[in-house]
């Protein structure tokens, strides 16, 4: 990893790795900020945008463990403003042009990104990027309860359940957590997860005593580029100030700050012998490929990624693709678009961890070949 440092296409790595419950690995190296000269170390904190998405999904399967809620319940008996969807046609130039939906979007659909919905984020140009855009369905300044406000008069992209699109759904699955729980989001991921866990560094925004402890955030100089040895730094993203002040919106798809102490609890309680928040079989359930046979998943801008079913907050590798270690089969993978990966193999009792702060450094060249490494050195 300090390789990656010195060719400075990232500003430092703070990386983990477990075999059962015992930490094998520990190491951080760089720099925390470059133009200050702070190095990297255990203390810091990271934003780590998609990864949240994993707190979501623990958080949905709680309230099923409880029988407050189904897996193929439609989301309109939560949420009733996103029941009777309409859907772009094919080919569509604007959002007025569209269908009914042939069924409701479910709570599995959510979980999975096949429900049709949209992010705003990585398909620019598209009609229904520009249309998110217009409406600031990613808008951190208004609560989620307004998030569904505003999908209300949005099409889907496709009828629920016919393709996989990474999305805003796990953000709407935050709010069927607050309407089904009755707590606000943040509320209820300190009592069920953050507290049992001992997670108390993981929040979506930080008090002023903990400000220091916040990485600084780098893009490369050229976007298209993953390998460019240059770094500048963002101070503005996403918006001003980010994770430093109190904000409206608790996104739970994208919106957490967290430590490598507080991701390496998180991943303990899914490893055999854990503290766990979830049962063994829901569990075992997040960590299957729910897409059916034949379905992969793809990203604009990127295309297709071979060999990767979807499970409930993370990619499930079916057959590992030239980036994958060899024995990665059945892996359990996700991360964040700051660079911030954590993956789980049940097969070998091993999870590991890679927390930097480059912006588009998901499933970067420097994540693949730690996790080949890993592999080679515990698995053989």
């Amino acid at each position: 990893m300090q390789s990656y440092i010195d060719r400075k296409i990232l500003s430092g790595v703070s990386s983990a790795v477990l075999h059962g419950q015992d930490l094998v690995h520990f190491h951080a190296a760089g720099w925390a900020d470059i133009e200050n000269q702070i190095p990297l170390d255990h203390q810091h904190l990271f934003r780590v945008f998609s990864n949240s998405k994993l707190v979501t999904s623990i958080a949905i399967l709680q309230l099923i463990e409880e029988g407050l809620l189904g897996l193929d319940d439609p989301v309109e008996r939560y949420l009733p403003q996103l029941g009777k969807r309409q859907v772009l046609l094919p080919g569509a130039t604007s959002i007025e042009q569209t269908e009914p939906a042939r069924s409701s979007i479910t709570i599995r659909q959510l979980l999975t990104h096949t429900s049709g919905l949209s992010y705003g984020l990585l398909d620019h140009g598209s009609t229904i990027y520009k249309a998110y855009v217009e409406r600031k369905v990613l808008n951190a300044f208004e609560p989620l309860s307004e998030l569904i406000n505003v999908l209300e008069d949005l099409p889907l992209t496709f009828h629920p359940g016919t393709a996989w699109e990474y999305s805003i759904a796990t953000d709407v699955l935050s709010r069927v957590v607050e309407v089904v729980s009755g707590d606000n989001f943040d509320i209820y991921l300190h009592a069920k997860i953050f507290s049992p866990l001992g997670m108390n560094d993981t929040a979506f925004w930080l008090p002023p005593h903990k400000h220091h402890r916040l990485t600084a955030y780098y893009a490369g100089t050229d976007p298209m580029n993953v390998l460019n040895r240059d770094l500048k730094r963002l101070e503005k993203s996403p918006y001003p100030e980010a994770f430093l002040k109190p904000i409206p919106r608790f996104s739970g798809g994208g919106g957490l700050v967290s430590s490598m102490q507080d991701m390496l609890a998180l991943m303990r309680s899914f490893m055999p012998g854990g503290h766990a928040v979830l049962k063994p079989e829901s569990i075992a359930l997040m960590m299957q490929n729910h897409l059916p046979a034949g379905w992969g998943i793809a990203f604009p801008g990127v295309g297709d990624v071979p060999g990767k079913g979807f499970g409930f907050g993370g990619a499930v590798t079916m057959q590992p693709g030239e980036n994958d270690p060899p024995q990665a089969h059945g892996e359990f993978e996700w991360g964040g678009i700051a660079g911030t990966h954590w993956w789980i193999s049940p097969r070998h009792n091993l999870a590991g961890l890679l927390m930097t702060q480059r912006q588009m450094a998901f499933w970067h060249p420097y994540s693949f070949e730690f996790k080949r490494l890993v592999y080679q050195a515990v698995v053989g």
